[in-house]
């Protein structure tokens, strides 16, 4: 593949960056609203969460562009982005972003669940945080994993009203998951957040990232493993986990020679190994429950 090809493909990988979000997003969430209502989820819950889960993955996605918008003109792959290219004001972002959070708390209204309110707050905190730790965190992927990670222990508290420790153990291993993915989606952009002086896990963990992210994937099976173990999974939900594994194997095939291109393609294919993990779930509790 000649250098115009190889730039053809990122550019069209790219294109997937935000619809692959929102489904990094939805994953967890999904496992969740499944493992809390034992594969019976109720259905208003379900569109209550799947709507929330675009709406604020796309005011996040606004208010990262907001508090990146002096740092992406630096950086090829953002530097197009309609904040930093003059194309939307800052006022406009803010108001979209806000709009964007107020529907997604309209949402769950309905529910008339008050720990589910209150968890709402958080979530919506930490969504409007996570961009501004890259200036302060070593390592700002782990609080991105709590921050997608948030409809965990809604999903619990909305069917339950109440959050029990494997809600917290399920959250955790999304920890690991994210730190893995989006550290290969930071090792794209290392060269250029070196200039900038930004903090990253691509960048913290220098020579050893590969390492790192092999091991993040190896704790968040084993997280989930636990999971399974406590919540007495039968064997599909064990074969979704080996599926997980072998599409982490294949990563490491795509970042060990830390090709920029060949990274981000490794971030977006995770998208395959939360779709594995639910798979497991769900035919778990559908036929063997």
């Amino acid at each position: 593949m000649n250098l115009k090809e190889r730039l053809d493909e990122y550019e069209k990988l790219m294109r997937l960056d935000k619809p692959i979000g929102i489904l990094l997003l939805a994953w967890p969430t999904l496992w969740a609203l499944w493992l809390s209502s034992a594969g019976q989820p109720d259905w208003m819950v379900f569109w209550i969460f799947a709507l929330g889960v675009v709406l604020m993955r796309s005011s996040g996605c606004v208010i990262n562009d907001y508090a990146d918008r002096n740092i992406d003109r630096h950086v090829a792959r953002t530097k197009n982005r309609p904040l930093t290219a003059g194309r939307v004001s800052e006022k406009e972002a803010l108001l979209l972003a806000a709009g964007l959070a107020i529907l997604a708390f309209l949402l769950i209204l309905p529910l008339g669940n008050w720990l589910l309110v209150k968890l709402s707050f958080a979530a919506a905190f930490l969504a409007a945080t996570y961009p501004f730790t890259k200036r302060f965190f070593a390592v700002p992927q782990a609080y991105l994993g709590i921050a997608f990670g948030f409809g965990i222990p809604m999903a619990y508290a909305a069917h339950l009203n109440s959050i029990p420790t494997l809600a917290w153990w399920l959250l955790a291993a999304n920890v690991a998951w994210a730190v893995a993915y989006d550290t290969e989606y930071a090792m794209v952009d290392r060269e250029d957040d070196l200039k900038i002086g930004i903090k990253t896990s691509a960048i913290t963990f220098g020579r050893f990232d590969v390492a790192a992210v092999m091991l993040c994937y190896a704790l968040t099976l084993g997280l989930l493993a636990w999971v399974g173990h406590k919540a007495r999974m039968p064997w599909p939900y064990d074969l979704g986990l080996a599926a997980a594994a072998g599409i982490a194997a294949y990563h490491y095939t795509l970042i060990k020679d830390r090709d920029p291109a060949r990274c981000f393609k490794a971030f977006l294919h995770n998208n395959w190994f939360g779709a594995a993990v639910f798979a497991g779930i769900a035919v778990s509790l559908a036929f063997f429950r």
